[in-house]
């Protein structure tokens, strides 16, 4: 985004100068103004398209197989990879769905594992779906992890008044910015533009709002953030790491926090976890507990489940009998 803002109001210099009856400053003003947002565009079409190259000789002729144990994957045109992903290692999946994607009802679904580098040199996550149907794609998260209808629930409605002042403050800082640099050695410059981002602040802060949430299930903690690209993460409570709760001194302001569910997935130690974000503190609270609880209750249940049912926590791994 910074590109196409740079090229917006530095492409005007590339217009040269019209110096004929007086007009020289408006006409080169005016050029400018409709030049700039042109090579943005330029730019960000490119952009997609050589993205969409690149992507589509790495997943070329991609299939998916799933045994009881583990997903086998074949994808590549250039270079052809083949891999597995550990059904017993998986410590999140998430689900992604960027704006293009929604409104054709498409997602891709990434898995993450626990250590291993994997063929994409990313650390143990794996991208399961590289595009599928959004139906598809939920089909196969439901069979490695039920989770089912998931209901979220949005941050308070104050957490969508903070990001209009926040996008609100944005275009402030960039109007005000420009305007020096107009004052100071670009005449030219439409330093005014950007107070026209004013009328999409509200709509910005309400579409971002929307798309955040959380869902705790009895199984599952589901976190929602994204609008451009949301990320749906859905994280089993026997593979949660540590859980806190935080406030930045802008959430205190309004009474709000996040809630970080950390998993051992490579994405965590890139500061990539998943986040229920903007809730009320008290729920941040109240989640931050329900979410130890349920880890503890979970492992607990796994392991008695391990030992036959009895309740018994063995110390060693139970003998196979000859068949």
């Amino acid at each position: 985004s910074g590109l196409f803002v740079l090229a917006s109001f530095v492409a005007p210099s590339m217009v040269p100068m019209v110096e004929s009856e007086g007009f020289a400053i408006g006409v080169d003003s005016f050029l400018g103004t409709l030049f700039g947002p042109a090579v943005a565009v330029v730019v960000f079409v490119a952009a997609l398209l050589a993205y969409g190259v690149i992507n589509a000789t790495v997943y070329y002729g991609f299939t998916l197989a799933r045994t009881a144990e583990e997903l086998r994957y074949e994808r590549g045109l250039l270079q052809r990879y083949s891999g597995t992903i550990p059904l017993e290692k998986v410590q999140s999946m998430t689900v992604e769905e960027n704006v293009l994607a929604r409104v054709l009802g498409y997602a891709s679904l990434d898995i993450e594992t626990a250590g291993g580098g994997g063929q994409q040199d990313q650390g143990g996550s794996q991208s399961a779906i590289p595009l599928a149907t959004r139906a598809r794609v939920l089909d196969l998260l439901n069979s490695i992890e039920s989770v089912g209808t998931m209901q979220f629930e949005r941050p308070p409605k104050r957490a969508r008044q903070r990001y209009m002042v926040r996008y609100g403050a944005v275009v402030a800082l960039v109007t005000g910015v420009l305007y020096l640099i107009q004052q100071a050695i670009w005449p030219p410059l439409a330093w005014w533009v950007p107070l026209v981002l004013l009328l999409v602040v509200p709509p910005a802060a309400h579409l971002k709002w929307t798309h955040r949430g959380y869902a705790a299930g009895e199984e599952h903690i589901v976190t929602r953030n994204g609008f451009w690209v949301r990320e749906t993460k859905v994280i089993p409570y026997y593979r949660v790491q540590t859980v806190l709760s935080s406030e930045t001194i802008f959430q205190r302001r309004r009474r709000l926090g996040t809630v970080t569910i950390d998993t051992a997935g490579a994405r965590s130690l890139l500061g990539n976890d998943a986040q229920a974000v903007d809730l009320d503190v008290e729920t941040t609270e109240q989640l931050r507990e329900q979410v130890s609880a349920a880890l503890y209750d979970s492992l607990r249940r796994r392991s008695q489940s391990r030992a036959g049912g009895t309740g018994r926590i063995d110390s060693a791994p139970a003998e196979e009998s000859p068949s």
